[in-house]
């Protein structure tokens, strides 16, 4: 008969949702910190006086979501056609500036708490949000420089 904590691996079903390597990235533990704080957020919108609010919180979820797991299932290697850190740094910019609004108006304009809970996780997400396109920032850098010193071989050779 075998232990309870002899199995200590995941159920295969798991494991192939959450990848240990992504889960153990400085990438995935964001888009898992974007994600959470976003469905809090809505959340808190939800149940408040401000619930106006709560679209931005719900696209920003679901599209963390999806990065998520994109990067999870390696989509981002798969699928060519589309330049995976330039779209998450638009979208990390733009959480952190939608975020950033929507919070000083939630904490300023309304009185009740899950308001004020939702301006102070919403500013949360902005340090998280910046963050993420700083560290996305500085890859895309990293790539364009890569780029334009490799570009002049090329004209070479045509």
């Amino acid at each position: 008969m075998e232990e309870p904590g002899a199995n200590s691996e995941p159920p295969a079903g798991l494991r192939s949702l959450l990848p240990r390597e992504l889960l153990c990235s400085r990438k995935g533990q964001l888009l898992l910190a974007e994600a959470v704080l976003s469905f809090i957020i809505f959340i808190c919108y939800i149940a408040s006086s401000a619930s106006a609010f709560m679209m931005a919180p719900l696209l920003e979820f679901l599209l963390a979501l999806f990065l998520f797991f994109a990067y999870a299932s390696k989509l981002n290697e798969k699928f060519k056609g589309l330049y995976w850190p330039l779209t998450d740094f638009l979208r990390c910019v733009t959480a952190a500036v939608i975020y950033f609004a929507i919070s000083i108006a939630a904490v300023s304009k309304y009185s009740d708490g899950a308001s004020k809970a939702a301006g102070v996780f919403g500013f949360i997400a902005t340090i998280v949000y910046a963050i993420d396109f700083y560290i996305t920032f500085n890859d895309l850098v990293t790539f364009l420089k890569q780029g334009s010193s490799e570009s002049p071989e090329r004209r070479k050779s045509e």
